[in-house]
């Protein structure tokens, strides 16, 4: 579950609020609070996308949620083309340029989770899907024996692994990184 920081208005503090959805922001997005702080909700960061992940909440993440760009990676996950931040005016999605190195460093959409009681390769059958979905392979995942994965610090959240897994329920997930 995610969990969403929202200010209420009398308080002036902080308060949680919890949606059922498991969701990613685009790459390059800022920390959750701020990210939805300076969003000015332009579209032109879902427009730019060239395959089309980036949807936009209604009202089920709440208020301050509205109109913000969001990316599910099993419906379509993040190709990592950075476009979105290039496009985006008020800098709630920092422009990374499109190298290894500064998508490694600078996106943080999630991470990457196995779990080795659905995965085919823990189960002694061979796969690697995931793996080869991977825009990152050998960095952010690699494969042992039998294909079977193991995600590496460097994995970012694009949630191509999640999106070409072929087991239902699937076996490897993005956890998202909202802080």
């Amino acid at each position: 579950m995610a969990a969403m920081t929202t200010a209420t208005p009398s308080s002036g503090q902080a308060s949680t609020r919890t949606t059922g959805q498991r969701y990613l922001r685009p790459p390059g997005a800022l920390p959750e609070s701020e990210f939805v702080r300076r969003c000015i909700h332009c579209g032109q960061c879902g427009e730019v996308c060239p395959n089309r992940c980036i949807n936009y909440f209604g009202l089920e993440n709440g208020l301050a949620s509205l109109d913000t760009p969001y990316i599910t990676p099993r419906e379509k996950a993040c190709i990592l083309c950075m476009k979105c931040g290039e496009v985006c005016p008020s800098g709630a999605i920092a422009s990374i340029p499109r190298t290894i190195t500064d998508i490694t460093e600078g996106v943080r959409m999630g991470r990457a989770q196995v779990d080795k009681r659905l995965c085919l390769s823990y189960q002694g059958k061979t796969c690697g899907v995931c793996y080869r979905a991977c825009p990152l392979p050998d960095l952010a995942l690699r494969v042992g024996m039998l294909e079977q994965p193991e995600v590496l610090d460097a994995c970012v959240g694009c949630g191509l692994c999640e999106r070409s897994c072929i087991q239902m329920p699937q076996a490897i997930r993005i956890i998202p990184d909202q802080a």
